[in-house]
């Protein structure tokens, strides 16, 4: 584990590496995740000569939980200033869920830095939620019973293959939400006010959509991704036997995509 260090705090990430001094890939989980959920992305990525740096979100994982800010526009600020602190070029940026708005935002604000981005299972607009599922919300983060409660729900989100190691991931996850003072952070990201990201005006980086064929976030996940691929103009690979997080549960298909960005991203440089 290594560690960036930001004005509030200090932001975890795992540094994968091959051979060789490839292009710089930057990894942002979505919320209530660990960086782990990169963990076959990261080695095949690297395996195939990339550097490839996977951080936690604010209050997640290893990182600080000192933050005020956890909406998608920080985790963006901290995505470009892992990119800047490990010198890279023409970044390649992969965001699941919150973080795939998080990556878009970078490529927005920063086109000198980021030329291309991956979007899994993107949030780049919140859904809008009926009376049940608010409620359902309120009860999955209500203690003492909240840690468990979205481990659960953790675990449901992987609709489809469930990835090698999941059981260990998901107690990462549960032992990453038990903490009172940690959980307070989570919570902070899961009710933030995150802004629609449905322009990309001076966005010149590749793009790519990947979305599970049975993502439970979406009533129709096929729909959501269309629109996001849309909005960012990229093209758009739907995912079978997948839920929400295409980057565990089906590395196989989403490192050759990362692979085939890559290349173009850099052939356009």
């Amino acid at each position: 584990m290594h560690q960036l260090s930001r004005p509030e705090g200090r932001i975890a990430y795992d540094l994968y590496e091959g051979d060789g001094d490839g292009t710089l890939v930057v990894c942002v989980p979505g919320m209530f995740d660990h960086r782990a959920s990169f963990r076959f992305v990261g080695r095949a990525l690297a395996a195939a000569g990339y550097r490839v740096a996977v951080m936690d979100l604010r209050g997640h994982g290893d990182s600080d939980i000192t933050f005020t800010a956890h909406d998608s526009r920080a985790a963006s600020s901290d995505a470009i200033a892992l990119a800047e602190e490990l010198g890279g070029e023409r970044v390649i940026m992969v965001g699941n869920s919150m973080g795939a708005a998080a990556v878009t935002i970078a490529a927005i604000d920063r086109p000198d830095l980021v030329a291309g981005i991956a979007l899994l299972g993107p949030f780049l607009r919140q859904p809008s939620l009926g009376l049940p599922t608010r409620a359902m919300m309120r009860i999955l983060l209500t203690r003492p019973w909240a840690p468990w409660a979205l481990t659960f729900w953790y675990d449901r989100l992987h609709v489809g293959r469930t990835p090698e190691g999941h059981d260990e991931q998901k107690e990462r996850v549960l032992r990453m939400l038990r903490p009172a003072d940690r959980f307070r952070a989570i919570a902070a990201t899961i009710n933030a006010s995150n802004e629609t990201v449905d322009s990309t005006d001076g966005m010149i980086a590749e793009a790519v959509v990947i979305m599970g064929e049975g993502d439970p976030d979406w009533k129709d996940p096929g729909a959501e991704a269309r629109w996001v691929s849309s909005v960012v103009g990229g093209r758009l690979v739907m995912v079978p036997d997948c839920g929400h997080y295409a980057q565990a549960q089906r590395p196989d298909v989403v490192a050759p995509v990362l692979v085939d960005l890559i290349e173009r991203a850099v052939a356009d440089a």
